[in-house]
């Protein structure tokens, strides 16, 4: 694929996760969301459980900020030994720490109170936008991102995209099950990520393509 192709989907896609964005932090900001978030709440926990509530802690626990690095180190070793990327560790780290600073930039600018309806577990800090589903997004995101081409079939395509797509949903909607985020806070973390994600690929797919067309000129001058 061209780069025109990459700007016009990263534009499509930048644009519709700024557009969403904006419109859940003014829905926020003038309370006119809480109905349905208090609705989607009210659906997801009433299938509570024993077993789902263990189910939902652990999706919770693997979009968690540990896991996520012990998983990110995990794939850095991997890419670099396995697959023998070198730019795509920058990459790779870029987009994960990116994410997790712009994650706290906006926590603190919102200063979203969580929701206290019913909490079946404890957490501290700010709600809006979720840092699991950030996290979730980024990292399940990038991984397809960098697995793809190495994937010839086009099942084993579908198939990454799949499992991460349940990943990055089963993680948000364990936030709200377990009542420590409002719905909104889930997509407003989505839409955030997907905006950064998007920024940080395009960059990365500029610069390959910059050096691939400066590699060949400079390959025909010594021809």
């Amino acid at each position: 694929m061209k780069l025109k192709s990459y700007l016009v989907i990263a534009f499509i896609i930048s644009v519709v996760s700024i557009i969403g964005f904006s419109l859940i932090s003014l829905f926020i900001s003038d309370r006119k969301i809480i109905h349905f978030d208090r609705i989607i709440i009210n659906s997801v926990q009433g299938l509570e459980t024993t077993d789902l509530t263990n189910v939902m802690k652990f999706f919770t626990f693997i979009g968690s900020a540990p896991f996520v690095i012990v998983l990110s180190l995990f794939l850095l070793f991997f890419l670099y030994k396995v697959l023998h990327h070198r730019l795509e560790l920058i990459l790779f780290v870029a987009a994960i720490t990116g994410s997790a600073i712009l994650n706290g930039i906006l926590k603190n600018f919102f200063q979203r109170v969580r929701p206290d309806f019913h909490r079946l577990i404890e957490i501290e800090g700010y709600s809006f936008p979720s840092g699991h589903a950030m996290n979730a997004f980024t990292v399940y995101g990038i991984i397809s991102f960098l697995l793809w081409r190495h994937i010839t079939s086009s099942l084993g395509r579908w198939i990454l995209i799949f499992v991460s797509v349940v990943m990055i949903l089963a993680i948000g909607i364990s936030r709200i099950y377990l009542g420590v985020h409002y719905p909104s806070d889930i997509l407003g973390g989505y839409f955030a990520s997907g905006f950064w994600l998007t920024t940080a690929i395009l960059s990365f797919q500029y610069y390959q393509e910059k050096r691939y067309n400066r590699n060949k000129k400079q390959e025909k001058e010594i021809a």
